[in-house]
């Protein structure tokens, strides 16, 4: 069920926090120029479609306030 703990000494535990290892990671692989070109075109295209959005969704959520387009019911003529 429970499994025994060992007692840890407190001085090992605040070494612990403080330790820093000397073994560095490999150094990063630099992107080749088609990478780049791939992650900006991805880039590009999620803009252009954001903006495309924009571009379209601003006129249909736009408020006409001209009496030409004002809607009538039928219910409301009074036969």
């Amino acid at each position: 069920m429970f499994r025994r703990r060992e007692a840890v000494p407190f001085a090992f535990v605040a070494e612990a926090d403080r330790f820093r290892s000397n073994v560095e990671p490999p150094p990063r692989e630099r992107p080749s120029a088609s990478t780049i070109l791939g992650r900006s075109l991805i880039g590009l295209t999620v803009a252009g479609g954001l903006v495309g959005a924009l571009l379209l969704g601003v006129p249909a959520l736009s408020y006409d306030q001209s009496p030409s387009h004002t809607q009538k019911s039928e219910a409301s003529d009074g036969r």
